[in-house]
């Protein structure tokens, strides 16, 4: 903890100030994320990060060694790629199945997993599929990892954010199966990306972590990086607890009615199918048909031309592991939505194969 003022000047005006500063984030965090759960973390279970790729990436570090592989979904969030390389994992990719609102390939984990993997990496609410895992399938993840003697890195930056017919179900429910790291942040549920708290937790009931020295490497890893801005450490308490559950169904209604506009939007492109409604987080993910195009080589292609034709841009699907794919972001004002998949269908009839 950074003190903004120095601690051998006290003044009327510096010492609320400092108690203010003396609230626990990380205390806060963990009876946030204890409504959830079946147990209880304590604040020893909870370590805050700049926002949460360093969550990841102090995740993927603290695994890190020599041989040592990682099990990723595709698609999936790039930065893991990235991290990875720089820590020397090596990294194998599990399929999210589309017809089965993009769960993970079990038998792909099974099949992929030999005594060198260390982790699966679980993102639920997805992106960049806008899927929502059940409890059931979560408990199977869980099951499979146990049996792999592996732990589970969960990603739920977007946590609570669904909109659809499940109920978001935080990976640390089963940590008396199998352990859990758990990476989240305030950024997207309270929309305030710019203030970079995130946080890494250890859901490990049965002392799993602490015993193969786990937690002592995540220890020793954040007393030399850099910490949260300590204005919002001291702050994330106050957000935590008065912010109102009318806030969190507003932004809940504004997304599920921009997914609802979106898919139905996307059904009447002719170029590209959309195999599930998204029920979280803010993305979707749409198969490109190229066969119905004319003059469209791949999806970096599509991309590119209907930028610079349309000024609308979507990411191409390579960008995370699924060529000939798109990401489609709904989380935008209702009549830009609108507007720019207006501009994609004019852009697919104009690059349309001729009957």
């Amino acid at each position: 903890m950074r003190w903004l003022i120095p601690l051998d000047r006290p003044s009327s005006i510096a010492m609320p100030l400092l108690l203010v500063f003396f609230l626990r984030g990380d205390r806060a965090v963990a009876e946030y994320l204890n409504r959830d759960l079946p147990y209880k973390l304590s604040e020893d279970d909870v370590y805050l990060t700049l926002g949460c790729l360093q969550a990841i990436e102090v995740a993927l570090t603290v695994l890190a060694r020599p041989g040592a592989n990682i099990l990723f979904p595709r698609p999936g969030f790039p930065y893991y790629e990235s991290r990875a390389a720089v820590c020397g994992l090596e990294v194998r990719h599990f399929d999210l199945v589309p017809e089965r609102g993009w769960e993970v390939d079990l038998e792909a984990i099974e099949s992929l997993a030999d005594k060198n993997t260390v982790a699966m990496v679980v993102v639920n609410p997805g992106n960049p599929c806008g899927c929502v895992y059940s409890y059931e399938h979560l408990k199977k993840v869980a099951e499979t990892a146990k049996k792999l003697g592996i732990l589970v890195i969960a990603d739920e930056v977007y946590a609570h954010l669904t909109f659809g017919s499940k109920q978001f179900v935080p990976m640390g429910v089963f940590g008396s199966i199998v352990p859990v790291l758990t990476l989240g942040s305030i950024s997207k549920r309270w929309i305030v990306p710019g203030w970079r708290l995130g946080w890494l937790v250890t859901t490990d009931p049965n002392g799993i972590l602490l015993k193969t020295g786990m937690v002592d490497t995540i220890k020793g890893y954040l007393d030399i990086s850099s910490d949260p801005p300590t204005v919002i450490q001291g702050g994330v308490q106050q957000l935590i607890e008065n912010t109102k559950e009318d806030f969190f169904l507003k932004i809940k209604s504004l997304l599920k009615k921009a997914a609802d506009t979106g898919y139905d939007r996307l059904q009447d492109i002719p170029c590209v199918t959309c195999p599930m409604k998204p029920e979280g987080s803010m993305f979707v993910m749409v198969k490109l048909n190229l066969s119905k195009l004319d003059d469209i080589e791949d999806d970096v292609d599509f991309c590119v031309k209907l930028a610079r034709e349309e000024s609308v841009i979507v990411l191409p699907g390579i960008a995370v592991g699924l060529k000939n794919w798109l990401r489609v972001t709904f989380a935008i004002e209702p009549s830009a939505l609108e507007d720019g998949l207006d501009r994609m269908k004019a852009f697919c009839k104009r690059h349309g194969k001729k009957q």
